[in-house]
């Protein structure tokens, strides 16, 4: 069992609906992040996810955007991150996902990625940009070095689709609750509860729900169907609102959102 995988069987037993928080990994600076993280473990956060900066972010709205363009403009790189992570594992065991694209993953190496993500403590990935037909390559190289893999499905998603991702995904689905990019929303779609339905009719795995969801009753609703809510873009919203003093703010949003799940 890995942390993610043990965290959701915690969240199960509790009857409580897990919450996931995005934000990226150098944003505004790797000290920052490195002291963000373990601050939002104790605020409530379940699992953490750290964005991998990349210079063509085609899924992620404005917001991340912008936190892409200050984490890159702050020297990040993949091997930096791992080295941040390593760091992290001397004082935290919260489960850390990096959320990336194809393309950091391919110019370092599939296997070199795999590898040494596993070594830093790194517990999983979301790659963006590869769909369970095209994981072929990366799943089982993830798999060898005990790394979860996570994947995307969308209101979009066909039944064998849902039951590929369903075969070659671990830890957890990730349900992307509407079409577009990433983005906070002032509501959740009215669809999501039948896109959860047929989600949940091809997989038993834990189902988390992100895209748009910004607000404690947000967190609150997605709890009614899945099992964990993820929130992005109102984190990273914060974070380029107030740079490296962002602890406190980012903190207490975080609590807000902890209290309804």
């Amino acid at each position: 069992m890995s942390r993610i995988s043990d965290c959701f069987t915690e969240l199960r037993a509790a009857g409580r609906t897990g919450l996931v928080i995005y934000i990226c990994a150098g944003d505004p600076d790797l000290e920052t992040t490195r002291r963000l993280v373990p601050a939002l473990e104790a605020a409530g956060a379940d699992l953490i996810e750290l964005g991998v900066p990349f210079t063509d972010p085609l899924a992620d709205g404005p917001s991340i955007q912008r936190a892409t363009e200050r984490a890159l403009a702050s020297g990040t790189t993949l091997p930096a991150i791992l080295e941040m992570v390593a760091e992290l594992r001397r004082e935290t065991q919260v489960p850390l996902l990096l959320m990336t694209y194809y393309n950091p993953v391919f110019r370092y190496g599939m296997e070199r990625t795999a590898a040494e993500a596993r070594a830093a403590g790194v517990d999983g990935f979301l790659i963006t940009d590869l769909p369970p037909e095209e994981a072929g390559e990366w799943q089982p190289i993830a798999a060898d070095q005990g790394l979860e893999t996570i994947f995307l499905l969308t209101p979009t998603s066909t039944p064998e689709r849902i039951h590929l991702a369903s075969r070659l995904a671990s830890g957890f689905i990730y349900c992307v609750s509407r079409m577009g990019v990433t983005g906070a929303r002032a509501a959740l779609p009215p669809d999501l509860h039948d896109l959860l339905r047929r989600i949940r009719a091809g997989t038993d795995l834990p189902v988390a729900v992100g895209f748009g969801v910004s607000q404690p009753e947000h967190v609150r609703q997605i709890g009614k169907w899945a099992d964990a809510a993820v929130v992005g873009s109102a984190v990273v919203n914060l974070i380029g609102d107030h740079g490296r003093t962002c602890i406190a703010p980012v903190t207490e949003f975080v609590q807000r959102l902890r209290q309804v799940s």
